[in-house]
């Protein structure tokens, strides 16, 4: 196995990996959100991830301006999809948003054919089709209750669409490294959602929880710090740097399936044999996407 084969096949698992972290994130915020507001929530969360991460900020300095007008767009998609996913999930159950945000499955190749040329190929296709079959199954025979918070969730899906291809295009033109773009994404998330209180709502600044008293919110934030957030985007930049946007979005397909089983476990929302049907669905479209079907063709033919 060759070296870009070897980083393929690391970015392939890392993304699978960000699919069972991002999965159990809904359950997570949704509970968080009952110690914090939302805007105060994304702030804390994303400025503690800035703060981290703002050594990787050095390397800007060898960016020229279109790579830094990327890397700000694709920040500003980041903060709308949080905003979007973070309000939604607050009005509607975690089993909902991790179903409906995996639309962005289904809306990714048709936004990279779109803005970067690349069309899908037929087993790219054949897994979207297979992986929207089983998000319909997973929200329960298509008989989904629409609220405003699935809509807001169903905006927060193609915007995730948008932003894959936008740091495709960023991270395929620049020699950044995706730490670098994840310490700007942060920064952007943290600082527009402070402004976004400052202006709008004030009633999202309060005072935070105790340590002692709230252990617990500091628990769920150093998981959505630590894992939500520095590994995901992470891996997210890593994978997209070598891989197409269609297959990102696949391999990271699986999500609403550990999505629901979380909300199953950790809230007690039920979910039906049918659901669990679509979830199995979701994780083989992902296995599918997985495969390189060219060299295991090509290895039967030598055997």
């Amino acid at each position: 196995m060759s070296k870009q084969e070897r980083l393929l096949l690391l970015s392939d698992l890392m993304l699978l990996a960000v699919a069972v972290v991002w999965g159990t994130s809904y359950g997570v915020v949704k509970s968080a959100l009952v110690f914090y507001p939302v805007l105060g929530l994304l702030a804390l969360r994303f400025g503690v991830t800035f703060v981290i991460l703002s050594p990787a900020l050095r390397h800007l300095r060898a960016a020229d301006a279109r790579t830094l007008r990327g890397v700000l767009s694709a920040g500003m998609l980041l903060l709308g999809i949080f905003l979007c996913e973070t309000f939604g999930i607050l009005m509607t159950r975690a089993a909902n948003a991790a179903f409906l945000i995996s639309l962005c499955v289904v809306l990714t190749p048709l936004v990279e054919w779109l803005l970067l040329q690349r069309r899908p190929s037929r087993v790219e296709s054949a897994a979207v089709a297979l992986s929207l079959l089983g998000a319909w199954l997973l929200a329960g025979d298509g008989a989904l209750s629409f609220n405003p918070g699935d809509a807001l969730i169903l905006l927060a899906a193609l915007l995730r669409a948008l932003t894959v291809c936008v740091t495709k295009r960023v991270m395929r033109d620049s020699a950044l490294p995706p730490l670098s773009v994840t310490a700007v994404q942060s920064g952007v998330v943290a600082f527009g959602s402070a402004a976004a209180a400052w202006l709008f709502a004030p009633q999202q600044w309060q005072a935070l929880p105790t340590l002692t008293g709230h252990a617990t919110f500091w628990v769920y934030v150093a998981y959505l710090v630590l894992a939500c957030t520095l590994f995901a985007f992470f891996a997210q930049n890593f994978a997209i740097k070598r891989s197409s946007p269609t297959r990102v979005s696949l391999l990271m397909g699986s999500e609403p399936a550990f999505g629901a089983l979380f909300a199953c476990l950790w809230l007690g929302e039920r979910i039906s044999a049918t659901a669990w049907v679509g979830g199995a669905l979701i994780v083989a479209a992902s296995i599918l996407a997985t495969v390189r079907w060219t060299a295991w063709r090509t290895s039967a033919a030598r055997a």
